[in-house]
C-alpha cells in the first residue's frame, strides 16, 4: 500500500480559515502572496513531493548510503529530485531573492516542508541543513563571505552541514576539543573530529560547506571560548570556482535505526595537517552564532517528527477504511453477520481520533509559529514585533520536544492500527516509526528542550513572553464562550490555562530555590503539560472557526467541520483532565526522582 502525505483539506483550513494568511498580502513584503498564489505554491509543493520525492523513499531506506574510497554515494534515486528541487528554488523559499531566495511567507515553507518530509525526510535533510548553513552566512558573514557562499547555498548548488558533536562532547558542546590555529593569511588551520554529521559527505553537489565549532588556541574553556568556522570540502578559488580538496575526510557513516538515505558521517578535520577554514563572525562568539542555526534546526526537527506522524495517520485512516475484518458489534449475534471495515470497530476509532487530535493540534502549532515569523516581518511597531519574537522564543522548545514526542506516539498507534501488517516492511508504518525516533534525540534532546523552557524561556523578559502566551489563549477562550456548543469546552480550557499559569509560577520559583534539582527533574513533565494545554487551545481555536459553519456547509464540508468540533471535544474532555492531574502532581512536587539512591537503579 502506497504511503500518503499531508491532509490538504486541513492545510487549507488552517491557512485560509484559521490564520487567514492571505491577509499578509496587504504588506509590501508579501504583496504578491494572495490566496491564488498561496494555493499555487501549495499545489506545486504537493505535486513535487508526490511525483519526485515519494518514489525515492523505498530506495533510500533499503539501499541507503555507501562509503567507498573516502567518498559517500547517496541513493542513486536522489539525484534527479535533488536537481529538480534546486531548479524549483525550494531551498530558500522565504529568503531574499538577491541571494537566490523566493521571499515567501515563512508559514508557506512550513506547509511545503510538511509534505517534503512526509514524502522522504532523508532526502529533505540534504537541502534542509543547507539552508541553515546559509542563514549563518547571511547573519554573520562578511560581504566577501556572502558573495562567496550565500547564493551557492541558497540555490542548493552547494550543500551545508552543522558540525557540533564530537565523540566526547555530545550535548555538552563546551567540552569539544576541535582546535583552530590562526595562519598569517587570516585563515585558520582546523584540527579535530566530528560525529553524527547529517549529510556530512556525498556527491550530490560539487561542494559541501561545513560550519564547524572549534576553539582557537589560547581561548577560554567551555562555551565562552568557542568560535565558528566555515570549512569547505573543496577549497574555493579566488574567482569562486571549486579548487583542490581540503583536508576534510569522511572516516565512516553510521548504520542507523532509520533515515538510511541520509549520510550521517564521522568527519576528520586536519588529519593530514592541512585543513583550512575561515572565521565566521567574531572570535569566541561561535555558540551565540550557532544558535541561529540550532533554533532553525529545532523548528525543522519538530516538522520532521510531524511529517512522519501525519503520514502515519493518513495511512492508518486509509487502511482502516479498506481493511475488512470482524463484524459490527451491534450485529454480532445475527446469523452470518457480514464483515466490516475495521474503522467500524470502536477501539480502532479511539486510536484514530487520538491520532487526529495530535496531528491537527501539532499542525496548528507549527503553522502558527511560522505565521509568527511573518508577523515579525510585518509588525507595525516595535512593541508588537517584540511580542511575536518572544512567543517564538517561548514556543520553540515546546514545538521541538512536544511535537517529536507526540509524533512518535502517533507513529506507534499507526503501526497498531495495521496490526501485524504494521510491523512488516511491506507497509510504510514501521519505517515511519523507525525514522521518527531520532527527532526526539538530535538538535538538543527533548530533556534539554525542557530545561531550556524552564531555565531560560519561562522567565525571559520577566515572564512577559509567558504572560503573552496565556493572553493569546484567553482570546480564543473568550471567542468560544460566545458559541453555545463550545461554552462547556471553553470553561474547561480556561481552567487548564489558569492552572498552567499557576504551575509555571511554582516551577519557576522552585527552580530558583534550594529544590532546583527537583524542579529540573520535572522539567520534561512541565513541558508536556504546556504542550497539552497548547493543543487544547488550538483544538478550541479550530472549533471556534468550524462550529458556525456547520449549519450552512455543503455536504462535503459538513463532516469536516463537525470533525473539528468532535476532535476538540475528545481532546478537551479526555486528554485535558489527565493533564490537570499531571499539573497537580507537579505542584505537589515529585521528590522521589532525586531522592532515589543511584545504587537502586541497578536492581
Amino acid at each position: 500500500m502506497a504511503q500518503a502525505i499531508a491532509d490538504r483539506r486541513d492545510q487549507d483550513f488552517l491557512l485560509h480559515e484559521v490564520l487567514n494568511i492571505s491577509d499578509l498580502s496587504k504588506y509590501e513584503v508579501y504583496q504578491d502572496y494572495n490566496k491564488k498564489t498561496i494555493d499555487m505554491v501549495v499545489n506545486e509543493a504537493r505535486n513535487f513531493a508526490i511525483k519526485e520525492i515519494l518514489p525515492t523513499q523505498e530506495d533510500g531506506d533499503k539501499n541507503g548510503c555507501v562509503l567507498e574510497n573516502g567518498q559517500v554515494r547517496p541513493p542513486e534515486s536522489y539525484r534527479k529530485p535533488y536537481k529538480l528541487f534546486c531548479e524549483g528554488e525550494w531551498v530558500a523559499m522565504c529568503d531574499d531573492p538577491e541571494y537566490g531566495g523566493q521571499g515567501m511567507p515563512k508559514v508557506l515553507s512550513m506547509v511545503a516542508a510538511e509534505m517534503f518530509t512526509g514524502a522522504n525526510c532523508s532526502f529533505l535533510m540534504y537541502p534542509g541543513l543547507t539552508h541553515g548553513a546559509g542563514k549563518l552566512v547571511e547573519e554573520f558573514g562578511t560581504q566577501e563571505q556572502k558573495k562567496k557562499y550565500l547564493k551557492n547555498l541558497y540555490t542548493g548548488k552547494w550543500t551545508g552541514t552543522m558540525c557540533l558533536t564530537e565523540p566526547e562532547a555530545g550535548s555538552d558542546v563546551g567540552a569539544l576539543t576541535t582546535s583552530a590555529k590562526k595562519n598569517p593569511d587570516g585563515t585558520y588551520s582546523i584540527t579535530g573530529n566530528k560525529i553524527f554529521i547529517s549529510g556530512g559527505d556525498h556527491d550530490l553537489t560539487e561542494n559541501i560547506i561545513h560550519p564547524v565549532l572549534a576553539r582557537i588556541e589560547g581561548a577560554p574553556a567551555g562555551t565562552k571560548g568557542i568560535s565558528l568556522f566555515l570549512v569547505p570540502k573543496y577549497k574555493i578559488n579566488p574567482d569562486g570556482s571549486v579548487g583542490e580538496r581540503n583536508d576534510v575526510e569522511c572516516v565512516g557513516i553510521e548504520e542507523k535505526m532509520g533515515l538510511h538515505g541520509n549520510s550521517t558521517a564521522a568527519l576528520a578535520f586536519g588529519s593530514k595537517g592541512s585543513c583550512i577554514g575561515e572565521l565566521l563572525g567574531e572570535e569566541n562568539k561561535g555558540m551565540k552564532a550557532m544558535f541561529v542555526m540550532m533554533n532553525e534546526a529545532r523548528l525543522g526537527t519538530g516538522l520532521q517528527g510531524f511529517g512522519f506522524a501525519t503520514s502515519s495517520y493518513i495511512n492508518a485512516v486509509n487502511y482502516a477504511k479498506q481493511r475488512v475484518q470482524g463484524t459490527d458489534l451491534m450485529k454480532m449475534f445475527e446469523a452470518n453477520p457480514p464483515a466490516v471495515p475495521i474503522i467500524k470497530h470502536p477501539d480502532v476509532r479511539r486510536q484514530l481520533i487520538s491520532m487526529k487530535a495530535y496531528v491537527d493540534g501539532m499542525r496548528t502549532l507549527l503553522y502558527y509559529v511560522g505565521y509568527l515569523f511573518d508577523k515579525v516581518k510585518t509588525a507595525e511597531n516595535e512593541k508588537d514585533q517584540a511580542k511575536y519574537k518572544g512567543l517564538i522564543e517561548l514556543l520553540t522548545p515546546v514545538l521541538k520536544a512536544y511535537c517529536t514526542d507526540r509524533s512518535f506516539e502517533v507513529c506507534v498507534q499507526g503501526v497498531q492500527v495495521y496490526g501485524g501488517y504494521g510491523y512488516i516492511q511491506e507497509y510504510p508504518q514501521e519505517k515511519l516509526l523507525r525514522d521518527c525516533k531520532i527527532t526526539s534525540i538530535y538538535e538538543g534532546t527533548n530533556g534539554i528542550q525542557a530545561m531550556d523552557l524552564l531555565g531560560r524561556k519561562l522567565g525571559m523578559n520577566k515572564g512577559k513572553h509567558f504572560m503573552d502566551f496565556l493572553g493569546e489563549m484567553n482570546k480564543t477562550i473568550a471567542a468560544a464562550k460566545e458559541i453555545d456548543m463550545l461554552k462547556d469546552m471553553a470553561a474547561k480550557v480556561e481552567k487548564a490555562v489558569n492552572r498552567l499559569g499557576e504551575v509555571a509560577m511554582h516551577m519557576g520559583m522552585t527552580a530558583m530555590s534550594a529544590k532546583v534539582l527537583d524542579a529540573f527533574a520535572t522539567a520534561h513533565p512541565f513541558l508536556d503539560v504546556t504542550g497539552d494545554v497548547c493543543m487544547a487551545w488550538f483544538e478550541l481555536w479550530r472549533a471556534v472557526v468550524a462550529a458556525p459553519k456547520i449549519a450552512t456547509a455543503k455536504k462535503k464540508d459538513e463532516a469536516f467541520y463537525i470533525g473539528q468540533v468532535k476532535t476538540a471535544e475528545y481532546f478537551i474532555s479526555y486528554v485535558l483532565p489527565l493533564t490537570l492531574g499531571k499539573i497537580d502532581a507537579l505542584t505537589a512536587g515529585i521528590p522521589a526522582i532525586m531522592e532515589m539512591p543511584e545504587e537502586a537503579f541497578i536492581g
